[in-house]
C-alpha cells in the first residue's frame, strides 16, 4: 500500500514542478546552448590545444557522420572522437589528472547527470572507448573534422573542467554580445590566478564598481597626459630615434627580434613613471625581463591547469612561480610609488599615470578604491598590457615584412612617394598612406594577438536565443571574427587587400576588432595605434628588413610562441640601412 502511495506522491510532485515552471515563462528560451558532451571532471579539456585554445574551439570537431560517431581501432567501438589520449591537453591530463582517476572515469561516465535543457543528443558510448583511451589509441586516419561552431552553431557550450562556459564564434554573434549586450557582459568571471595577483582590483580583470571607477579614471588620466594628442607623437618619434640607434649598432648583422619591443615598452614606462629609461637601465632591464617571464608562465599548461582545477593546482603549487615573479615586480613598483608620493608631497607636478593615481588616492571619493593595493594593481595592469601587446605587434609587423618582401617593397615605395627620404611620419599623415595603413591593419588581423579574454554575465542575459543565468562565463572568440570566412576573402592568408578597395583606397572593416569592442574596448587603443604607425613607418622608411644571410624569407618562423599573448618566436633579423 505504501509503494503505490509513494509513486502517486512523486507523480504529483513532478506535475506541480512542471506547472510551476510553465507558469513562470510560457515559452522559456533554452538556458544552455548545445555543445560537445563533457567527460566527468575533465569536461571538454581533451578537445583543446594548450597553446591555442581559441583555434581549438574553432577547429576541434568530431568525425562526420549521421550521428557524429567515429570508429576507433580497439574492439571496433563507436564513440565521439577526439579522446583525451589524442587531444593536445593530453600531456597535462595524463601526467597530472588521469593517472589518479582512470578507473573513476570508467565507472562514472554513465552516471554523468544530464544538463538542464536543450543539450544535443549523443550516441551511446561503448565502455570499450575507455579501454581504447587506456591503450592510447590514435585517431582514425582520414576522418574529416568539423569545426565546433559549424556543428553546434555560433553560440555553443563547452565544459572547462566542471565549469560550463558559453563560446561565441563569428562576427555576428560576437558583435551582438559585445555591443548589443555590452552592459550585461561587462563583467569578468573570477579567474583563479588573477584573483591571487590582483585581488579583484586593477582595470582588466575587475568587475562592477571597482572596474568602472578604475577604467573611468584611467581614460581621463591618459587623455590629460597627452595620449591621442601631438605631444605623444613627439614622444614616440623620440623613442624611434633611440631604437634606430640600437639597430645601427648591429651594422646590418642579425639582431634579436625582441629588441624591437624596447621602444614601445619605454613609451609605456614614460607614461607610467614620467620619464623614459636608458635601454641599459637596471630597472628597465629588470621589469622587461620579469614581464617576459610572467607572460610565458601565464600561458603555460600549469597555469591553465591551475585555473581549471584551482584546488589541485594549489596542492601542487602550480601558481607559485608566477606569483614569485609578480612579487618581484611589485617590489620595484612600490619603490617607484613611494618615491613619487614623496615628490608630490613636496609640491611636485603631476607628470605621469602613477602621479595621477597617487593624487586620486589622496582625494578618494570611491570608498578606498584608489588605496595603495588597488593603485598597485592598476599600475601592474597598464605596465603588462602596455608593454606586451604593442611590443609583440611591432615584432610581428617587422617579421611579416621580412617574410613578405613584396609587401615591404610596396610600403617603402608609398613612404618614399608621400614622405620622401628625410621627413618623419606624423599621425595625421596615415590617411595619405593607404597601403601602409592596410598592412598595419592586416598584421593585427592576421596575428590575433589576444584571441579572447572571458566575460561574465552580470545578470540573466538572453544571447543568441538562449537565456544565460547571471554569472555565466562567456568567451567571445575574437579569432573567429578576424578569421570569419563571411567577412574576409582569404582569412587564413596575410593579405593587405582586405583593407583596400578596387582603387587602392583604405577601407574600414566592421569585423576588425583586435582591440575588442563595447564597454571593455582597450583603454590604450589610441596610444597603440599611434605607436604602431609611427614606429612601423619610421623603421621601414629607414631600413630594409631581411632574414639572416643564408635564410630564405619563406622559412622564417611565423608560428606563435607559447605565452599569454600570441607573440612571435624568438629569432633574428637584419636591418640594413636603405641607400
Amino acid at each position: 500500500m505504501a509503494l503505490p502511495l509513494l509513486w502517486a506522491l512523486l507523480l504529483a510532485l513532478g506535475l506541480w514542478r512542471l506547472l510551476r515552471a510553465s507558469a513562470r515563462d510560457p515559452s522559456p528560451a533554452p538556458r544552455w546552448p548545445p555543445g560537445p558532451r563533457p567527460l566527468p571532471v575533465l569536461g571538454n579539456l581533451h578537445l583543446l590545444r594548450v597553446s591555442q585554445q581559441d583555434r581549438s574551439l574553432m577547429e576541434v570537431a568530431q568525425p562526420a557522420g549521421s550521428g557524429g560517431e567515429g570508429e576507433l581501432a580497439v574492439n571496433k567501438c563507436t564513440a565521439p572522437s577526439g579522446p583525451p589520449s589524442e587531444g593536445p591537453w593530453a600531456k597535462v591530463l595524463w601526467a597530472a589528472v588521469l593517472p589518479c582517476g582512470r578507473g573513476c572515469v570508467a565507472c562514472t561516465w554513465g552516471l554523468q547527470p544530464r544538463a538542464e535543457v536543450a543539450l544535443p543528443t549523443f550516441p551511446r558510448v561503448d565502455p570499450a572507448w575507455l579501454r581504447a583511451l587506456w591503450l592510447g589509441s590514435s585517431r582514425t586516419a582520414g576522418q574529416p573534422w568539423l569545426p565546433l561552431s559549424e556543428r553546434y552553431g555560433p553560440v555553443f557550450t563547452v565544459h572547462l573542467g566542471r565549469q560550463k562556459t558559453v563560446v561565441l564564434s563569428g562576427y555576428e554573434a560576437v558583435r551582438e554580445a559585445l555591443v548589443g549586450s555590452g552592459q550585461e557582459l561587462a563583467d569578468r568571471p573570477p579567474i583563479p590566478i588573477f584573483q591571487l595577483i590582483q585581488r579583484g582590483g586593477g582595470i582588466f580583470f575587475s568587475s562592477g564598481e571597482p572596474w568602472r571607477a578604475a577604467r573611468q579614471f584611467t581614460v581621463r588620466a591618459l587623455h590629460s597626459l597627452g595620449v591621442g594628442q601631438g605631444p605623444m607623437a613627439d614622444t614616440v618619434l623620440q623613442e624611434l630615434a633611440c631604437l634606430s640607434g640600437q639597430l645601427d649598432g648591429y651594422r646590418g648583422q642579425p639582431f634579436p627580434l625582441a629588441l624591437l619591443g624596447w621602444a614601445p615598452s619605454n613609451i609605456t614606462f614614460a607614461l607610467l613613471f614620467g620619464r623614459r629609461f636608458d635601454y641599459q637601465d637596471p630597472v628597465f632591464v629588470s621589469l622587461l625581463g620579469l614581464i617576459d617571464e610572467v607572460m610565458v608562465l601565464l600561458g603555460s599548461p600549469s597555469i591553465q591547469l591551475f585555473n581549471t582545477f584551482p584546488r589541485l593546482g594549489t596542492t601542487l603549487q602550480l601558481h607559485r612561480p608566477v606569483l614569485k615573479k609578480i612579487e618581484e615586480m611589485q617590489v620595484i613598483l612600490k619603490s617607484v610609488l613611494d618615491a613619487r608620493r614623496t615628490a608630490l608631497s613636496r609640491g611636485g607636478p603631476v607628470r605621469s599615470y602613477v602621479d595621477a593615481l597617487i593624487q586620486q588616492g589622496q582625494r578618494d571619493d570611491h570608498g578606498g578604491l584608489f588605496a595603495e593595493a588597488n593603485a598597485l594593481a592598476c599600475v601592474l595592469d597598464v605596465l603588462m598590457a602596455g608593454t606586451e601587446t604593442t611590443s609583440a605587434t611591432l615584432q610581428w609587423a617587422v617579421l611579416l615584412m621580412a617574410r613578405h618582401p613584396d609587401v615591404q617593397g610596396r610600403v617603402q615605395e608609398e613612404l618614399d612617394c608621400v614622405l620622401g627620404p628625410g621627413r618623419l611620419p606624423r599621425p595625421e599623415e596615415q590617411r595619405s598612406l593607404p597601403y601602409t595603413s592596410a598592412v598595419l591593419h592586416e598584421v593585427q588581423r592576421f596575428i590575433t594577438l589576444l584571441p579572447h579574454v572571458p566575460r561574465c554575465t552580470a545578470a540573466d542575459t538572453r544571447l543568441g536565443g538562449y537565456l544565460l543565468p547571471k554569472g555565466t562565463p562567456v568567451i567571445p572568440l575574437l579569432t573567429s571574427v578576424l578569421l570569419d570566412k563571411t567577412q574576409w576573402d582569404t582569412p587564413g592568408q596575410f593579405n593587405p587587400g582586405h583593407f583596400l578597395d578596387a582603387e587602392g583606397r583604405f577601407v574600414k572593416r566592421a569585423a576588425f576588432l583586435p582591440f575588442s569592442a563595447g564597454r571593455r574596448v582597450c583603454v590604450g587603443e589610441s596610444l597603440a595605434r599611434t605607436e604602431l604607425f609611427l614606429l612601423f613607418a619610421g623603421l621601414l622608411q629607414r631600413y630594409r628588413l631581411l632574414p639572416p644571410q643564408g635564410v630564405s624569407p619563406a622559412t622564417l618562423d611565423t608560428k606563435p610562441a607559447p605565452a599569454f599573448t600570441m607573440r612571435p618566436q624568438a629569432q633574428a633579423l637584419r636591418a640594413v640601412p636603405r641607400s
